[in-house]
């Protein structure tokens, strides 16, 4: 998990961007349950979410995807409306719309070939920024550098965002037994 942390927070540095001791304590090693975050993961930090917003940083090592899913509409409430903004690295995003698996620039995770349904991509550079409305699916995968993306949001809701690989727990109720951990 060293390793992890000290890759994490190479790339916020490439980012340019400041983080404090108190956020990097608070670092969520997300590997949705799956064992394998190089693969399918990603690292948060966290600065607010509260019942209006939300703000964190996305860091994705090379080639690391977040897993297909979209922000359902809970409790009579819209879902999470959020505004991605690449801050280092290459994004492929991809979300509904007119699209063709065989003309994507990620390389979609072996074994979870059958959970990505959403090829409409968006190549966001640093300072590109691309806001994605409540329930819409989409997934994400880092260029060869790997990538740093602010996040800035409505409440975000983990517990309730619904993936298409019915095996993702977003948040466990158990930690990872892995070397690779995530904070459920």
């Amino acid at each position: 998990m060293g390793q992890t942390i000290q890759r994490t927070r190479l790339l916020i540095e490439k980012a340019g961007i400041a983080i404090l001791e108190s956020e990097w304590e608070a670092l969520e090693l997300a590997d949705f349950g799956l064992g394998n975050l190089e693969s399918e993961g990603l690292e948060i930090i966290l600065y607010e979410n509260n019942d209006r917003y939300c703000a964190k940083e996305l860091i994705l090592f090379p080639a690391q995807t977040c897993p297909e899913h979209r922000h359902p509409d809970i409790d009579g409430l819209p879902g999470k409306r959020e505004t991605f903004r690449c801050r280092y690295g290459v994004v492929y995003l991809y979300v509904q719309g007119q699209g063709d698996i065989n003309n994507i620039l990620a390389t979609l995770p072996a074994g979870s070939e059958d959970h990505y349904t959403v090829f409409n991509e968006i190549v966001l550079n640093p300072g590109d920024q691309y806001t994605l409305e409540p329930g819409t699916r989409h997934w994400f995968q880092a260029g060869s550098e790997g990538a740093v993306v602010s996040e800035f949001s409505s409440t975000s809701r983990d517990a309730a965002d619904i993936f298409t690989d019915p095996r993702i727990q977003r948040v466990a109720d158990q930690k990872s037994t892995d070397e690779e951990t995530y904070k459920g």
